[in-house]
């Protein structure tokens, strides 16, 4: 098992140094350029259009998910091991320094994310369950590359509901066990965290995106809320400790880590892995969630999921680098994982603060594991309408989560940075190649908004654009609509686009 952990972890590394970094700096820094800073400029938008009014169809029914419901779905997935247990892993291996990059990324990787959900809004397709679409979407439509799109899914769906979501409940079983075992010695507990989370996924997956999005839209804001109230009081208690960690931050993002041995290499990958993992800007992952909302312009969705970057970096992981950071903790023998941000906890708060952190580590983890759930289903879909295979795929998803609750973390962590690499490698190019489009919307958006509109797209405003699904006319698109109608409508104009 350690050589093949070993060789999964040297080909990640040189995936991520040589070819996935260098194109997730360059990429970030040209669509902050062409888009004059969007990820800055528009944040009182990101706001305005977080609490949008969800279109309805004839019925007087919601079209598909909200905007907010649909920011929720994705922070799902994005808040949870990322911002616990992967800033202890970033810190542990790349000491405070790594931080510096994550923040740095966040930002840069802002425009990313604004292009990619912008582009998945705009080619969704309709379903009887409402919207969905994604970066596979996006490539079949926009780039007329239906093998790209296939590609993209196969990893996506390897990537996130099973190695992604294997991680997610890994984390869960550890934190379940330091609780329960501290000493180690029960290791019937992760056999039956493992069981139990099983049981949980099977009855949420089963019932489709809506109850995954009444669950997570009622899980996600509260566990997030408690977990920062905690960070909160916990800085609170060593304020004076403050301009050390910020200056430990800084100091250590450029130079050589002495306690640590970490190179600027390592630290800056560090950095630039853990940041993706857990805000997953340009990774793909979001433009599934942001897809299926119902909203009047697709770049309300750009802006929405770019807020939900900052809203996991800036705020839940910063969180976390501190709570570590002021415990003074040991990073030389540190190890990956939960463990160091427990610790941190527990220094802090008393033994009590344990089963708390196990109780948000859990529900954030399992929305998690809903989220990533749901990307894999968007795109299972784009492969196959067959309800077999969705059924099979429901079951296997059940069974990676009992897997990933008693599987080695080292071996996980590995496995899912370099899948993940793969994952953003193929959306880079894919968002590269069609960011002209998102950025003639954003340009449409904000000429709408100096008029005094509350903007409203529709695929007449891009004529010379094949592939719009959706976005007929302007009562289609801000309702009533006909479901059956416009459902029968897609499934044609589909068929076309498949006959071209």
């Amino acid at each position: 098992m350690d050589a093949v952990n070993d060789l999964v972890l040297t080909g990640g590394d040189a995936l991520w140094t040589w070819i996935v970094l260098p194109i997730v700096v360059l990429l970030g820094l040209y669509f902050t350029v062409r888009s004059g800073v969007v990820q800055f400029r528009l944040i009182p938008e990101m706001l305005r259009t977080l609490t949008d009014k969800t279109p309805r169809d004839e019925s007087g029914e919601p079209q598909s998910v909200s905007a907010f419901q649909a920011f929720t779905i994705s922070a799902a997935s994005r808040v949870g091991v990322g911002n616990i247990a992967g800033v202890g892993t970033a810190i542990a291996i790349g000491g405070p320094g790594a931080i510096f990059w994550m923040w740095l990324m966040a930002f840069i990787g802002g425009a990313s994310a604004f292009v990619e959900s912008t582009l998945g809004q705009l080619f969704k397709v309709k379903d009887k369950d409402g919207f969905r679409g994604g970066p596979a979407y996006y490539m079949e439509r926009g780039l007329r590359a239906r093998w790209m799109g296939i590609l993209f899914a196969v990893i996506l769906i390897v990537c996130f509901p099973f190695a992604f979501s294997s991680l997610q409940a890994n984390t869960i079983s550890a934190s379940f066990t330091s609780t329960i075992a501290p000493d180690g010695a029960a290791d019937w507990v992760a056999w039956a965290v493992g069981a139990a989370l099983a049981v949980l996924t099977g009855l949420v997956v089963f019932g489709g995106v809506r109850r995954i999005a009444h669950v997570t839209q009622a899980v996600v804001p509260l566990m997030a809320l408690i977990y920062l109230l905690v960070g909160l009081v916990i800085v609170a208690m060593n304020l004076t400790r403050v301009p050390e960690v910020f200056a430990s931050i800084f100091t250590q993002a450029f130079g050589f880590n002495e306690l640590l041995g970490a190179t600027l290499g390592t630290i800056v990958l560090t950095g630039v892995k853990r940041g993706m993992f857990s805000n997953e800007a340009g990774l793909g992952s979001a433009p599934n969630a942001g897809a299926s909302a119902a909203v009047t312009h697709p770049v309300k969705q750009g802006l929405v999921q770019t807020l939900g970057v900052y809203f996991d970096t800036f705020l839940v992981c910063t969180i976390t680098a501190f709570i570590i950071l002021m415990s003074n903790p040991d990073l030389e023998n540190a190890t990956r994982g939960i463990g160091l941000t427990q610790e941190a906890i527990v220094s802090n708060l008393g033994a009590w603060a344990s089963v708390l952190l196990t109780i948000v580590v859990f529900l954030l983890a399992f929305s998690s594991i809903l989220g990533n759930y749901y990307y894999g289903e968007s795109n299972i879909e784009f492969i196959t309408t067959r309800r077999s295979v969705l059924t099979v795929y429901r079951v296997l998803v059940v069974v990676a989560i009992f897997g990933g609750s008693i599987a080695s973390a080292d071996l996980i962590w590995n496995t899912a940075d370099s899948v993940m690499g793969l994952m953003a490698l193929v959306n880079l190019v894919a968002i590269g190649l069609l960011s002209g489009i998102a950025f003639r919307l954003l340009r449409d958006y904000t000429h709408q908004r100096r008029q005094g509109r509350d903007p409203v797209f529709t695929r007449d405003r891009l004529p010379d654009v094949p592939g719009i699904e959706c976005w007929v006319d302007e009562r289609s698109v801000t309702g009533p609509i006909d479901v059956p109608t416009a459902v029968h409508q897609a499934e044609k104009h589909r068929d076309h686009l498949h006959h071209e």
